[in-house]
């Protein structure tokens, strides 16, 4: 095994069984598969970390760690991580440590985050302190220092740090420039950050001015002053603040607590008293909200006013009219567009396949689009091969797929094990195929390429 080498099949899901086929062999029953790829001399790493964790799951984690063990030995950070992970769970703490310890040593960032954390579950915060504070521009350190920090009283102190931070007279992080040293400051996320640390102190309301005192950072789509808000159920303000300037995520993030609470009315009254700004987001996930509950109607209509030509917009559209019943309204509604357009890139035109495969006329369907100018691409292959597999035709949709193309096995490797193809699946996924390296990362720039 080489670390360079489990890094690119990783990264690419190249030349290995990828995770989601990992999980459908052991649903299935394929564990002997599994496990045999996990231990194989050229082993198999999504393989090995499932088949590890399932002997942790039986009380083996000697076993695991075995496992493990070559994947490790090549010196490749995903492979420690996880070990320590199953060590730190397993009650063997020390052993944790003292694996991720070189990693961070060397530099490896989230080893560094992991090593900290480490530390100050097993009673040794200042040691955890002392090691993320010269990293504390680093937002992945200054979140676990925050955390670290709470356990060791020293809330004000990492306040401080943070206000500093915030300061506007501060120059970019990275252009220089005075004037937008609060977009750009390091980290990023400090105002979030001196929140959570007011939050843990248990001073709420300064944790909300924190929040309403600078520009909001949504991050992986949530917003820190609606999340802050719903955890100590002050709906009431959140509800003004989603009736204002908020971003779309914090009526999504109210409209979640209220159908948790089984309050939809509530729910679709958060998405549609939200602004005109970013009501494509809102109008899809209310039409979703209407859907689940039944209202698939309503949800049609909401979609049908936001009259977009835009691809996502008219795919979610038409997702609704199959759920429906409703399929022959969505063809009508795609030669609409094709008539106000005056054309139909296969964009739109793949949405028709499924809806006329529920209007029972899938053979139709495929022979429109074979016919289409771009029907013979790889990526409309993969669309008919879809349509055939739903319709229960898996060998018409294997027979469509070119098996040196990578993105066709992720499609062909499923079908062919439910086939119950599984070997052939197998060696058609860990089979190398040439690819274009990606480029390296330059750091930021302000001129192309970016």
């Amino acid at each position: 095994m080489d670390a360079d080498v489990l890094h690119r099949r990783t990264t690419w899901h190249d030349a290995c069984v990828p995770p989601r086929i990992v999980d459908r062999l052991l649903d299935l029953g394929h564990t002997d598969v599994v496990r045999g790829l996990a231990v194989a001399e050229d082993g198999d790493w999504f393989c090995a970390r499932a088949w590890a964790r399932l002997l942790v799951d039986r009380g083996e984690l000697d076993g695991a760690l075995d496992v493990l063990g070559p994947y490790v030995a090549t010196g490749w950070w995903p492979a420690a991580e996880e070990a320590a992970r199953l060590l730190d769970t397993g009650g063997r703490g020390e052993e944790a440590i003292a694996l991720v310890r070189p990693f961070a040593r060397d530099g490896e960032r989230v080893a560094r985050r992991d090593l900290a954390l480490l530390l100050a579950r097993h009673g040794r915060g200042e040691e955890a302190y002392e090691l993320l504070l010269p990293h504390f521009t680093d937002w992945l350190m200054a979140e676990a220092l925050v955390e670290v920090g709470a356990g060791l009283g020293r809330g004000d102190e990492i306040a401080e740090l943070l206000r500093a931070r915030l300061d506007p007279g501060n120059v970019c992080a990275r252009c220089g420039d005075q004037d937008c040293g609060r977009r750009y400051m390091e980290p990023f996320n400090a105002a979030s950050l001196l929140a959570s640390v007011r939050e843990k102190q248990g001073r709420t309301d300064e944790a909300i001015a924190v929040l309403r005192s600078y520009e909001a950072v949504v991050v992986n789509n949530r917003d820190a002053l609606a999340e802050l808000l719903v955890r100590h159920d002050r709906l009431d303000e959140l509800r003004a603040y989603v009736a204002g300037e908020s971003p779309w995520e914090a009526a999504r993030q109210l409209a979640e607590v209220l159908e948790e609470r089984g309050d939809v009315a509530g729910a679709v009254d958060a998405y549609r008293m939200h602004g005109d700004e970013d009501r494509w987001h809102t109008s899809i996930l209310l039409s979703k909200l209407l859907a689940r509950h039944g209202r698939g109607a309503e949800a049609i209509e909401v979609m049908r006013a936001r009259d977009s030509s835009e691809d996502w917009i008219v795919d979610h559209l038409c997702e609704l009219f199959a759920a429906e019943g409703r399929a022959e309204e969505g063809l009508a509604h795609l030669d609409a567009l094709k008539a106000r357009r005056g054309r139909e890139e296969w964009e739109l035109f793949r949405l028709r396949g499924p809806l006329m495969a529920a209007c029972g006329r899938l053979d139709e369907a495929i022979a429109d689009a074979t016919a289409h100018p771009e029907g013979g691409g790889p990526y409309a292959r993969e669309e008919l091969a879809r349509l055939l597999a739903d319709a229960g035709r898996m060998d018409e949709a294997v027979a469509l797929l070119d098996t040196e193309r990578l993105e066709h096995t992720w499609v062909l490797g499923p079908l062919l094990i439910d086939l119950g193809r599984v070997e052939e699946a197998v060696t058609l996924l860990r089979t190398p195929r040439s690819q274009v390296p990606p480029p390296q990362p330059t750091g930021y720039s302000d001129s192309p390429p970016f």
